[in-house]
């Protein structure tokens, strides 16, 4: 991660690495589609994860999966 002047600038290949692994995760399941466009929703979710402190990208990717599935099943519900 780097630092800057008392900033945190956002370390993007652990977001990156995160974001691929859980989205080839969600597409292979069916909960996101089979497209090449990033979802805006996975990766708020992990970019919020990674400005909390998680800096793991395995850690990043599963816990991101298991909001989105989440965040997907409250809106079947409603």
């Amino acid at each position: 991660m780097l630092v800057e002047r008392g900033l945190q600038v956002l370390n993007v290949e652990v977001v990156s690495d995160a974001y691929a692994i859980a989205a080839n995760y969600l597409r292979r399941s069916g909960a996101l589609p089979d497209t090449l466009a990033t979802d805006d929703r996975l990766l708020k979710i992990i970019v919020q994860m990674f400005q909390h402190g998680e800096f793991n990208r395995i850690r990043l990717a599963n816990k991101a999966i298991a909001k989105f599935e989440a965040m997907l099943e409250a809106s079947v519900l409603a």
